[in-house]
């Protein structure tokens, strides 16, 4: 099985890329953000270790976001390494993990890839606007927020240029893929 790690910037596309990828080769999609929403419900040992930390007030506030991180994200790591597990034993050619931060949480020790999807800045700032209604202001709150191009393309494997036609990424897709 080949275990792809999937990043890139807020509005660069990846969930299309991740359905194209799903519905074409019957890839199984992991999303990192998705297993940390469920690892925080009410009632588990992640929920409980959050609350113990910052309190009761966590529930109703935002608080450290470096401590809820280090809570968080090892956990995720775990649970998509099961998820692995199970779908090695299901003989799944293809898995995908998308994720913002597969990077600073050195996801390349569990996965046999790392795909940067990149798009011209202001590609992604138009999409965010007019796809998520965000504001400037907010559009430049993300940006600072992630990290900067060379970066990603310094730490992953591949980079699939998302900034045309979705046509011209499925082809480079494609060819990534026979590579493989």
């Amino acid at each position: 099985m080949k275990i792809i790690g999937i990043t890139g910037g807020v509005g660069a596309g990846k969930t299309q890329i991740l359905e194209y990828l799903n519905n074409k080769y019957g890839a199984t999609i992991c999303m990192t953000d998705e297993v940390g929403k469920k690892l925080q419900k009410k009632g588990t040992e992640c929920f409980d270790e959050i609350v113990a930390h910052f309190g009761n007030e966590i529930l109703d506030e935002k608080g450290e976001l470096s401590v809820l991180n280090g809570i968080v994200h090892p956990r995720v790591k775990e649970e998509i390494q099961k998820k692995i597990t199970r779908e090695e034993r299901k003989n799944t050619n293809l898995m995908l993990i998308e994720g913002a931060l597969l990077i600073e949480d050195h996801y390349e020790e569990i996965c046999d890839e790392l795909w940067y999807v990149y798009v011209e800045d202001s590609i992604r700032r138009k999409r965010l606007k007019y796809a998520r209604g965000y504001e400037d202001s907010k559009v430049d709150q993300i940006f600072e927020a992630q990290l900067p191009k060379d970066l990603f393309m310094r730490h992953c494997d591949r980079v699939i240029d998302n900034s045309g036609q979705f046509e011209e990424t499925k082809i480079q897709l494609n060819k990534i893929v026979e590579d493989l």
